[in-house]
C-alpha cells in the first residue's frame, strides 16, 4: 500500500545519503549530461504550479524548443504553490531533475535543465511578483490544477469571497496565483518591462479566457486609483491563449527515486516518471514572443476549444470514471481498475456512445483510435496512477469532465447510463469517505450536505441539491436521478461482482 511512502521515502533518502546529489558538476562527472549548459540559458518565462506535471511535460517541451532553435532565453522561474517541496528538492540541484519514461516506447533517461531557479511561492512571494514584473520575462505559465484558480464554475468569475483572494486583495504579499500574476503584471509599467502572455495549462475549457477574466476580475477588484490604469494596460499589453495539454505523470514513488538512482548513478530527489506520450496545442496568441515549441512536437491550432473538449470529456472523464469504479471496487491504481472487464468496457461505451455524439472533433483527430489510445495509455502498470489521487478533487472536476456529455445526450433524447455510472460512483465514493480522509476542497461542504443515512434514496437526492456542482435543472430531472439511484444501489448492495454483472448485461 502507499500509505507509508512518507516514511519509505525519508529511509530510502537517509541510506542513499552517501550517494552524491545531482548537481551540474556531480553530472558533469557522471557519464550523463544535462541539454543545455547553464551558462547558457537566461530566465524567460514564470512558471506557477512546479509540479511533477510542469516537470515533466512544460519544461520537456520547452527545452527541447531551445535546443532546438538553439534560443536559450526561455529558462523557466518555477514556483511551487501549496508547499514548498520542489523548490527545497531542485534549490540544491541546481535546478537539474530526471525524466524517466515508463511503459511501451519509453526513451532513455534523461536530466531536464530549463529551470533557471525554483521559488516556494508560498513562503517567499515577494521574488515571485519581482520575477513576473522582470522585463525578461515574458510568458507566465500554469499548471495549478482547477481549485488553484479560486474561481465560481457557474459562472466563470473569481471568488471574491474567497479568504485568500481577500487577503491578496487587501495588499499582503500575494499566495494565491492569480493575486501573484496580478501584482507582478501591476509592477511591469514601473519596471520598464514591455507585453507578457499568460498561459494556462490546466485541464480547464476555455482556459486562457478563463485565466484573462480572473485576472481582470481581480484588477477590477483593487482601489480604483490602482484597477483603472491597471485595467487599460491589460487591455493592450497582455494577452491569454488557450491551451490542451496531456500527458499522465504519476507522484513519484520511492520505488521509482531508487531506480533513477541506480540508472543515473547520483541520487536525485527532484525525479519524475511518466509515460511516453506527451501533447501540447497551443493557441498562437503570444504578446512578446515565445519558444518555438512547435519545434518540439507542440500543435499551434486555431481551434483549441475542439481539443479540449476531446481531452476533457474523453480522456479526463474516463480517468475519472475508473477512479471512483476502482475505489468502490477497491482497486488501488488505474491500470488495476481498466483491467477489470466490465470498467474496461463502460468506460469504452461512455467515450463511444455518450460522450462522441457530444462533442465536434478537431480535424486530424479520429474518435474511435483516441477511445482506444486512451485505455491503452491508462492500461500502463509501470505508471502506478493511484484511484485515490485520480479521484481526488471530485467536486471541480466531475462539472467539467462528466456533466457536459449528460446534458448533451439527455438534450439529445438519450440515457446517459455510462456517464451517469461514473456520477453514481463519485457520490458513493463522497458517501463512504469520511470527511477527514476525502481529498476535496469542498470535504466539509459535503459533508454537511450529506444525510445521517447514506443509502441510495437518501445519498442521491441529497448530492443532487448540492449547488457547486449540479445546477437545479439537472437536479430535477426525473431521469437523470433515477439513473443515479439504480447504479448507487448496485454499487451499495452487490459490490463490485453485482456492478460488473449489472455492466455486462447492459
Amino acid at each position: 500500500m502507499r500509505t507509508d511512502q512518507g516514511a519509505r521515502l525519508r529511509e530510502l533518502l537517509r541510506r542513499s545519503a552517501a550517494i552524491e546529489r545531482l548537481t551540474t558538476s556531480s553530472l558533469a562527472t557522471s557519464g550523463h549530461h544535462a541539454g543545455i549548459k547553464r551558462d547558457k540559458l537566461q530566465p524567460g518565462i514564470v512558471h506557477l504550479g512546479l509540479g511533477a506535471f510542469a516537470r515533466a511535460h512544460t519544461a520537456v517541451f520547452t527545452e527541447d524548443a531551445m535546443l532546438a532553435a538553439g534560443d536559450f532565453e526561455w529558462g523557466i522561474i518555477g514556483v511551487t504553490q501549496r508547499s514548498s517541496t520542489v523548490a527545497r528538492q531542485l534549490a540544491p540541484q541546481d535546478g537539474l531533475f530526471t525524466v524517466a519514461e515508463r511503459g511501451g516506447n519509453a526513451a532513455p533517461l534523461r536530466v531536464v535543465s530549463s529551470i533557471v531557479d525554483a521559488i516556494s511561492g508560498r513562503d517567499n512571494p515577494e521574488p515571485v511578483v519581482e520575477r513576473i514584473a522582470a522585463p525578461a520575462t515574458k510568458i507566465v505559465t500554469l499548471t495549478i490544477t482547477e481549485k488553484g484558480y479560486r474561481f465560481d464554475p457557474k459562472t466563470r468569475t473569481l471568488d471574491l469571497q474567497d479568504p485568500e483572494v481577500q487577503a491578496d486583495l487587501s495588499g499582503r504579499p500575494p499566495r494565491t496565483a492569480i493575486g501573484q500574476i496580478v501584482r507582478g503584471l501591476q509592477q511591469r509599467p514601473l519596471t520598464g518591462a514591455g507585453a507578457i502572455t499568460v498561459v494556462s495549462c490546466d485541464n480547464l475549457p476555455g482556459n486562457g479566457e478563463l485565466t484573462g477574466t480572473l485576472v481582470r476580475n481581480f484588477a477590477a477588484a483593487l482601489p480604483a486609483p490602482e484597477s483603472e490604469p491597471l485595467l487599460v494596460w491589460l487591455a493592450g499589453k497582455a494577452t491569454f491563449p488557450s491551451t490542451m495539454v496531456d500527458r499522465m505523470v504519476p507522484a513519484s514513488t520511492p520505488g521509482d527515486l531508487a531506480g533513477v538512482e541506480r540508472e543515473l548513478g547520483l541520487r536525485d530527489e527532484a525525479a519524475v516518471v511518466a509515460e511516453p506520450f506527451k501533447q501540447w496545442v497551443i493557441e498562437d496568441n503570444f504578446a512578446a514572443g515565445r519558444p518555438r515549441w512547435e519545434d518540439a512536437g507542440a500543435v499551434f491550432s486555431t481551434d483549441v476549444a475542439a481539443w479540449e473538449a476531446a481531452k476533457l470529456r474523453l480522456l479526463n472523464a474516463s480517468h475519472s470514471m475508473l477512479a471512483y469504479l476502482g475505489l468502490a471496487a477497491g482497486k488501488e491504481t488505474i491500470s488495476d481498475a481498466v483491467a477489470v472487464d466490465a470498467f474496461h468496457t463502460a468506460c469504452r461505451r461512455m467515450m463511444l456512445q455518450e460522450a462522441l455524439p457530444t462533442i465536434t472533433l478537431p480535424a486530424g483527430l479520429g474518435g474511435e483510435q483516441y477511445c482506444d489510445e486512451v485505455l491503452r495509455r491508462f492500461a500502463n502498470p509501470a505508471l502506478g496512477h493511484t484511484t485515490a489521487k485520480v479521484g481526488s478533487d471530485g467536486s471541480q472536476k466531475i462539472g467539467l469532465r462528466l456533466l457536459p456529455t449528460i446534458r448533451g445526450t439527455l438534450d439529445a433524447g438519450r440515457e446517459p447510463r455510462w456517464a451517469g455510472l461514473a456520477i453514481a460512483a463519485w457520490m458513493h465514493h463522497v458517501a463512504a469517505t469520511l470527511e477527514t480522509d476525502l481529498n476535496d476542497p469542498l470535504a466539509a461542504e459535503l459533508n454537511a450536505t450529506l444525510p445521517a443515512a447514506r443509502d441510495a434514496d437518501s445519498v442521491v437526492p441529497a448530492l443532487l441539491g448540492f449547488r457547486p456542482v449540479f445546477d437545479q435543472d439537472l437536479a430535477e430531472h426525473g431521469g437523470f436521478r433515477n439513473l443515479l439511484l439504480h447504479w448507487y444501489r448496485i454499487i451499495e448492495t452487490n459490490g463490485p461482482d453485482g456492478l460488473g454483472n449489472e455492466i455486462n448485461h447492459g
